[in-house]
């Protein structure tokens, strides 16, 4: 998997879980997603593996332009405010 350069490299995370896992970058090994968290847990945890099938959602938390979308490689149009 390839992420675009255009999109920044931090979100959340919502497991199938109901976890939700805020991150500010992240690695890819084979079907696995490695998280680095933005703080860490409760008990420290600063990294987390999760794999992609257990993955329920990602929320961008950054602003995004219609542009970058496209590049990114979505269709379409956003409504025009």
């Amino acid at each position: 998997m390839n992420w675009p350069a255009v999109l920044p490299r931090r979100g959340l995370i919502v497991s199938s879980l109901n976890e939700t896992v805020p991150f500010k970058s992240f690695l890819i090994k084979g079907d696995t997603l490695m998280l680095e968290r933005t703080n860490p847990d409760p008990v420290g945890t600063r990294f987390i593996v999760i794999p992609f099938d257990a993955i329920h959602m990602v929320k961008m938390t950054e602003p995004l332009k219609e542009s970058t979308l496209h590049e990114a490689g979505y269709v379409g149009q956003l409504a025009k405010v």
